[in-house]
């Protein structure tokens, strides 16, 4: 299973975090957790869920993100807010193939990635 994340790091004002939410046209994905926190409103993510076929991340979140860098900035989002993050639960090996083109067009946009693997936990029966 793989996690494709997209965080954006706010001022922990609600009005800014709906802004976001309003600006980008997805519906953030929250925890119960976040729900609860005081700084519910320091962190907006994005997160989708593969199951079966490769999800083009980086370039995805890239189309979603490039035509809005300009109005993220008036909202107080530069992109060195701005993560991506892959979680990768695997088993026997963790492979990933990058495209060089994705990673000029990532490193030219400014934003960090970040990957975790993880082996899932043997359960007992």
């Amino acid at each position: 299973m793989k996690y494709y994340q997209l965080f954006i790091d706010t001022d922990n004002n609600s009005d800014t975090y709906k802004s976001v939410t309003e600006l980008l046209g997805l519906q953030p994905t929250e925890s119960e957790k976040d729900m609860l926190s005081k700084d519910r409103y320091s962190t907006w993510m994005y997160m989708v869920e593969e199951t079966e076929t490769n999800f083009d991340f980086i370039n995805e979140f890239l189309d979603i993100l490039e035509p809005k860098f300009k109005e993220l900035e008036k909202l107080g989002v530069t992109r060195d807010k701005i993560l991506f993050w892959l979680l990768n639960e695997y088993d026997q090996q963790c492979t990933m193939e990058f495209h060089s083109q994705e990673m000029i067009r990532l490193g030219q946009s400014g934003i960090h990635l970040n990957i975790d693997c993880w082996t899932p936990s043997i359960k007992a029966p």
